[in-house]
């Protein structure tokens, strides 16, 4: 049942296949203009006071310079009706804004307008985490829909349950 994660990278990548997180779609635009983003299931809420959030970001990825001199970006939390734009995000050389599923958010950032959930954030730290970076952000903004989260388990994107949000 017990395995050396030393010598069993996939393994390891199972086990965390077997943890269950929500989904989002980070955004930026970088220093030329270019719309800049990426898919990620590492993320979570830092700090109420101030409201911080945090998500991580591959050293690998092609946008990976863009956030690391970003003053700004969004987190949307994607529904399940999302899923294609996530997978599409998470693909190395996609054209990840084809279609016309983002618009101008009014900070000028591509945003994803039906998402569940818009976090507008102001970079707040970066830290290094082994093969990724750490990407702190102060959220400046919050934008709630009306679809719910999608959830990733196993691989597989999976309709989060509903709630009576009364």
């Amino acid at each position: 049942m017990t395995a050396d994660i030393t010598a069993e990278t996939p393994t390891f990548r199972a086990a965390m296949a077997r943890f269950p997180s929500g989904v989002t779609i980070v955004t930026t635009v970088d220093e030329q203009g270019r719309q800049r983003g990426f898919t990620a299931s590492s993320f979570c809420s830092v700090s109420m006071d101030p409201q911080l959030v945090l998500v991580c970001l591959a050293t690998s990825a092609e946008c990976h310079e863009s956030f690391e001199r970003a003053d700004t970006w969004l987190v949307h939390i994607a529904g399940m009706e999302h899923e294609s734009i996530a997978r599409r995000f998470a693909t190395r050389g996609a054209d990840k804004f084809a279609g016309d599923d983002f618009t101008p958010h009014p900070s000028g950032l591509p945003h994803l307008a039906d998402a569940p959930v818009v976090l507008e954030c102001r970079a707040h730290a970066r830290y290094p985490g082994g093969d990724h970076t750490i990407l702190v952000g102060e959220v400046v903004s919050v934008g709630l829909g009306e679809p719910a989260p999608v959830v990733y388990y196993d691989r597989t994107f999976t309709p989060a349950p509903s709630s009576d949000r009364n």
